[in-house]
Order: structure tokens, then sequence, then C-alpha cells
């Protein structure tokens, strides 16, 4: 079956990020450049948004332009829109960590700053110019909480544990209803956590699960704040990015009114982390990580389900690593290079 028939009759020049200078917006951001494209569908114009310093790609055929702007500002994003892009990526938010320590700050970006860019795509519609953007909305697992069981079906419901998880859910209830009422066109990604994120470590209550291979491979020392039996669901930002993607060119229509989907990932314990991490790059990587227990941490992401169906996902065309090796490897090939070697 071909997902992508019936997406904006084939056509799409302008790709908005919100959300630009993030990981994932930087990899997204170099990605659509370098192709000029998404899913076959060509692109023509990136505008890259954020709150941070924008970040350009090195060398672009494209046409692109940057715009500093907060979300929750409703004003800057009807502005952001008036070149009514074809496409929305939606990755602006404060991580999870953030958002459970700053109650305010966490509502107002990733619950305000939804709802008002979904008004701002109202705002620029009529029934004389119609305008229908196809949005891909970043979500995350968080909107789950238990008891639930061994492996999560689909149609599992949400119910949320911490604020992150209670902002991501509302905007997948949004993202359904303002897509039922034909304001846009929306595809929502649970995403699983990221790893290898590269850079530095971040506010997100899961950056251990990165932290923990990236360091030591690196030849740095990392910490680790939960037990090693904790499991998590995992995937490289190679297989997100290439996610996004596919979600801006799928026909929706296959998609009924459960616009947002469980992706695909890998169900792994820090132990088998760890595991993969000494195979790839011996036992003085492995020997830098120090436990350091953080009740918080744990009462945060121990929350969060690791095991997935993902069946509609992946019937979708949507995929992600086999190993915690390949993860490793992708971050060794994206980040490092092919001629890495283990710490001495």
């Amino acid at each position: 079956m071909n997902q992508t028939a019936g997406f904006i009759s084939g056509k799409m020049s302008h790709v908005l990020i919100l959300g630009a200078s993030g990981m994932l917006g930087r990899k997204l951001v170099d990605t659509i450049s370098t192709q000029a494209c998404l899913a076959m569908l060509p692109v023509t114009k990136l505008t890259l948004a954020d709150s941070e310093k924008p970040y350009l790609p090195v060398a672009s055929a494209l046409l692109i332009e940057t715009v500093s702007l907060d979300v929750s500002n409703a004003d800057s994003l009807v502005s952001a829109l008036a070149s009514k892009p074809d496409v929305i990526f939606h990755l602006a938010a404060v991580v999870s960590g953030e958002a459970e320590a700053d109650f305010e700050k966490g509502y107002r970006v990733n619950l305000d700053g939804t709802r008002q860019l979904f008004e701002a795509i109202r705002y620029h519609g009529s029934a004389s110019k119609p305008y229908r953007p196809r949005v891909v909305y970043a979500s995350s697992l968080a909107v789950f909480g238990g008891p639930y069981p061994d492996v999560l079906p689909d149609s599992f419901f949400a119910t949320p544990q911490n604020s992150y998880g209670t902002q991501k859910a509302i905007g997948e209830l949004l993202l359904a209803d303002y897509s039922r009422r034909g304001i846009l066109d929306g595809v929502g990604l649970r995403l699983p956590t990221i790893c290898i994120r590269p850079g530095k470590p971040n506010k997100a209550a899961s950056g251990f699960l990165s932290n923990i291979l990236r360091e030591p491979l690196l030849g740095k020392e990392a910490v680790l704040p939960v037990p090693e039996t904790l499991r998590a669901w995992l995937a490289s930002p190679r297989s997100a990015v290439r996610n996004l993607i596919h979600a801006a060119a799928l026909d929706t229509n296959v998609l009924g009114v459960r616009r947002t989907l469980n992706m695909p990932g890998l169900s792994v314990t820090v132990a088998e982390q760890l595991e993969a991490l000494q195979s790839v790059a011996g036992s003085k990587a492995s020997a830098l990580i120090q436990r350091a227990p953080d009740p918080v941490v744990e009462s945060i992401v121990s929350t969060w389900p690791a095991r997935f169906e993902a069946e509609r996902a992946l019937e979708l065309g949507f995929s992600s690593e086999a190993s915690v090796a390949d993860i490793i490897n992708v971050f060794i090939e994206d980040e490092l290079s092919n001629a890495y070697e283990p710490p001495a």
C-alpha cells in the first residue's frame, strides 16, 4: 500500500520546524536540507523557529529563513504562519524533568504553546482561502502511567502520572479534535526515549539512558541514577527523524480519529545497555559508570511503560533499531567517525 497517497495531492514546498534548534530539530533540519524532500515530495523552503539561537545547516539549496519566537506567544505564532507552510513539525517543548520542576513553564510551553499553534493555524484559514497544513506533533511515552500490562497494545489508554505526560496527552487530544474539525491534518508520534543523544546532558529525566552510553564512549564518567533492572523503550535519533519525515507524507485517511501512534522501539534493561556498551567499547568504557541512586529520577521514569506492540505504526511503515549495539553504532557513525577507537 502506498501510504503517502492523497497527501496534499502530492504537492509540497514550505516546511516549518518549531523547536529547530533542539537535538531532533537540528537533525531534522540537516536531513531535509540535504534531501530537499519529504518522502519523495519536494521541499523548496525551510522556516526554522526556536527561542534559542537559530540553527542553520552548513549548506543547502533550499531557501532557509530563521524565526526567533516563544511558542506560547500567540502573536509570534500568527506571524510565523503568515506564509502558510504546508508542513509544520511541532518539536518545541520543555522536557520531562524540567516540566516537573517548573510547573508554570511546563504548562506555558507544552500546553499553551500547542494550543496557540493550532489557533494560529485556524486564524489563517477561511472559507474562501482554506488552509489545512500537515502538523507532525512530537508526543511522548509519558502519556502512559501504571498500572499497565507487560506489553502495551495500541488501544491502551493514556493515564499520565507527571506534568509532562499530562501536557503531552492534552496536546494529543487537541491534535485529534482540531483535525476532526478540519482545521489541520495532524499526526502525533509517541516517540521512544531517544538514545544516544549527542551533546551535553539535558534536564530530561530519561537523559541518563543516553549518558551511560555516550560519556563512556567518549572516555568520560557517567552517573547511573536508577537500578540496572529498569527497562526502557529506546530508539536512535536517526530512526526518530526518519519516522517524523514519514509522518509528514503519510496518508492520514488510514488513521481515522486516532491520530497519534506509538512508535516502534527497542525494549531493553539498563543492564542490557551496559552489556552492549562493553561488547562495543570494552570493559574500560563500562567501568566509567558511577552508581548514584536518585529517587526523583526513578519515580518519573519508572512510571513509563517499556514494551509496546506498535502494530499500527509498523503496518504504516514506521521502524526502529533491532539491538542496543545498533543504537550505539548509529551514534558512532553519526556523531564520531567510522575510525572510532574505544577509550584506552
